[in-house]
Formats: structure tokens, sequence, C-alpha cells
């Protein structure tokens, strides 16, 4: 199997790269939050899984090898594909934590593809994994704060404006820390979007 590749990204479209490792092309699927760092013929080293069927082979790369380790995770999961885990890797760990922390499916409902019971099963295999191997979601992550910037009510509500999940993930792991109310949230969600 690939571990890792080094080289020269392209871009190709949202989730999807080429790295040039030495004249070979790798295409290689990122979650959307990768993709938004890495810069078009910048150099980087993607963390890979590689996942074979009959009929292809995919590779899957991270920026950090617990993205690939927790990634794995999902797929392991009954029910979740590789593309779905890669949806779920766009996920902040601060949030994956909160929902832990708050035993709180709907949290993760949020993620397109993902039902209640899927989430639930989901909350179980991330809190196991929490324990088991707490440096997969970094120092700090176990104590899940009270402010947190995951609004479960400002995710709905950007929901309901017409946004998607990802898009909203990524402006909510930006929030500033003095928005403290969900009002203050949406309202700043929507001037950075």
């Amino acid at each position: 199997m690939i571990a890792h590749l080094k080289g020269t990204i392209h871009r190709l479209k949202p989730e999807e790269v080429t790295i040039d490792v030495k004249g070979v092309g790798y295409r290689v699927y990122v979650p959307i939050n990768v993709w938004d760092t890495l810069k078009e013929g910048g150099e980087t080293m993607l963390h890979t899984y590689t996942h074979i069927r009959e009929d292809r082979m995919d590779l899957f790369g991270f920026l950090e090898d617990s993205e690939r380790i927790l990634f794995e995770r999902f797929i392991a999961m009954n029910g979740i594909g590789p593309k779905l885990a890669l949806e779920l890797s766009a996920v902040p760990k601060s949030l994956l934590m909160q929902a832990v922390g708050a035993q709180e499916p709907r949290l993760l409902t949020t993620v397109k593809g993902i039902g209640k019971k899927t989430a639930e099963k989901l909350l179980l295999d991330l809190k196991s994994l929490a324990e088991s191997q707490p440096e997969i979601f970094g120092s700090g992550m176990s104590s899940v704060s009270e402010n947190s910037t995951f609004d479960q009510d400002a995710i709905e509500a950007l929901k309901t404006l017409g946004y998607d999940s990802q898009t909203i993930m990524s402006v909510m792991k930006d929030m500033p820390e003095e928005c403290a109310t969900t009002e203050e949230r949406v309202a700043a969600a929507l001037r950075a979007l």
C-alpha cells in the first residue's frame, strides 16, 4: 500500500488533487478543508489511504497521519463508505469531540448522508477512540468547552438559509471567540460568507 506521497500539487476540483511525484501523477481525494489549504503548484506531503475495490483503486490523502487514522475508523463502520468518510473527515475534530462530550448525535447529522442511527453508532465509536487514542484528537480535545463555537442552533439556522454543511463547518471553525450567543454566531457566519 502507499503510505504517503510527497510532490507538487495540482488542484483539479473540490476534494480532488493530482500530486506529481517525480513525473508520476497520482489522483488523490482529499477532504474539502485539506483541499482549501493546498496551493496549486505547491510542494506537500499527503498521508494516504489506499482503497481497493474490484474495479478500481482510489487514494485518499490527509495532511496529518491522525486524520488518516480517523478516516480508516470511519470506513470500518457499517454503512460508511470512503466518500462519506471523506465528508466526515472535513468536520473539525473539535466538533466531533463536542458531539462525543454532549452525546449529541444531532451535531453529526449535519453531515450529508449521516442519519440519526449512524450518528449514534459513530458517537460510540468516537468515544471509544477518544478514550483509547486521545492523541488523534490533539491536545486538550478531550475536554469540551461549553462555549464551543459549534452551536447546533447556529448550524441549523445556516442550513435553513441554504448553506451546505461543508461551508458551514468551514466558517464555524474560524468563529471569533467573542461570539457567545447563537445570534452573534449566525451574524458572524453570514458576514464571513
